[in-house]
C-alpha cells in the first residue's frame, strides 16, 4: 500500500510476536483468576486462512473482553499466526505511546486501505464496528449489539471475500456501570468555548460507576472490576455474493449488515441466558 502521506498506525511490520509472548503470562493471570473466563466456539475458526472477526465492544476503554479474546487466540494458534485489530485513529492523537505499544500486539488504524493491506498479507482482522458508541452504551443495553450504523466492515468482507466470524461476550460490560450519556450537553458547552477532553470530539460523553474514579464523567480510562466474563466464537457468516460489485451495492450491503446484526444479537441473547443459568 502506498500513500502520499503515511497514515498513523498503518504499519503492518510493527507487530512483534516476542512482545506478545512476554505479555502472555500477565494475560493468563487475568484470564484465569481475575475474570475467570469461560469460553467456547473456537472450533469455528479454521486453523488456516483469513477471516474477519467481528465483535461487540464492552467495558469502556479497558475492553477486557477484547484482551481476553486476544489471549485465547494466541494460546490456541500461537503468536506467529497474524491477526490485526482495527483501532480508532484518535488513539494515535490521544496517546501515541500507548498506541505504538498496541501496534506491537497487532493494532492498526481503522482505515479501509490498512485493513485491506492486512488481508493481503494473509492475516486475519478483528473489528469492533460500534467503537466508542458500543463500549460506552448504557448498562441497561449491555446485552444489545450496537454497530452504530457502521457498515464499513461489511464492505471490507465483501471486497476481500472473507467470511465473518462473530465474537461476543457477556460480563465485561459489568466491569463498569454506564449510567448514561451527556454528550449533547457537553457538545453545547464545547460550542460555547469548553475544549474537548484530549482535544478530540469523542462522540460520546458517558457517566459511569467504576474504578478508580468511583463516578466518572467522560470517556476516561478505567480499571475493570473483577467480574466473570463469558466469551463465545460464533459460526461463520458467509454471504451469497462477494466482490467489488457486491460491496458497491448499497441495498445488498444493508441486507448483509442486517443479517450479521440479527445473528449476533441472537447469539448474544443465547450466551446471556447460558451465563445466567450457570450462575444459578
Amino acid at each position: 500500500m502506498t500513500t502520499s502521506t503515511p497514515i498513523p498506525g498503518s504499519s503492518l511490520t510493527k507487530r512483534d510476536p516476542q512482545v506478545i509472548e512476554s505479555l502472555m503470562p500477565i494475560w493468563e493471570w487475568f484470564y484465569r483468576y481475575y475474570f475467570r473466563v469461560q469460553t467456547d466456539g473456537w472450533h469455528h475458526i479454521p486453523t488456516e486462512g483469513k477471516v474477519l472477526l467481528v465483535g461487540s465492544h464492552n467495558g469502556g476503554m479497558a475492553s477486557p473482553d477484547l484482551v481476553m479474546m486476544m489471549y485465547d487466540w494466541f494460546s490456541r494458534f500461537g503468536t506467529q499466526r497474524s491477526v490485526y485489530g482495527l483501532m480508532h485513529p484518535y488513539a494515535w492523537r490521544v496517546s501515541p505511546q500507548i498506541a505504538n505499544l498496541a501496534q506491537k500486539v497487532g493494532a492498526i488504524t481503522a482505515h479501509p486501505k490498512v485493513a485491506s493491506a492486512a488481508f493481503d498479507t494473509g492475516a486475519s482482522v478483528l473489528v469492533y464496528p460500534g467503537g466508542q458508541y458500543d463500549m460506552f452504551r448504557p448498562h441497561s443495553q449491555r446485552y444489545k449489539i450496537n454497530f452504530a450504523g457502521h457498515r464499513g466492515f461489511i464492505k471490507l468482507a465483501l471486497k476481500k471475500e472473507v467470511p465473518i466470524i462473530p465474537v461476543i461476550s457477556v460480563g465485561a460490560h459489568d466491569t463498569l456501570i454506564v449510567l448514561g450519556d451527556c454528550y449533547d450537553l457537553v457538545k453545547q458547552l464545547h460550542q460555547w468555548g469548553l475544549p474537548w477532553l484530549y482535544r478530540v470530539d469523542p462522540g460520546v460523553f458517558p457517566i459511569y460507576l467504576g474504578l478508580p474514579w468511583g463516578v466518572a464523567i467522560g470517556p476516561l480510562p478505567n480499571i475493570p472490576l473483577p467480574v466473570q466474563i463469558h466469551t463465545r466464537v460464533c459460526p461463520p457468516i458467509i454471504f451469497e455474493n462477494y466482490g467489488k460489485d457486491a460491496a458497491r451495492n448499497r441495498k445488498y450491503v444493508d441486507e448483509c449488515y442486517q443479517l450479521v446484526h440479527t445473528q449476533m444479537q441472537q447469539e448474544l441473547d443465547n450466551l446471556a441466558q447460558t451465563a445466567t443459568n450457570r450462575e444459578c
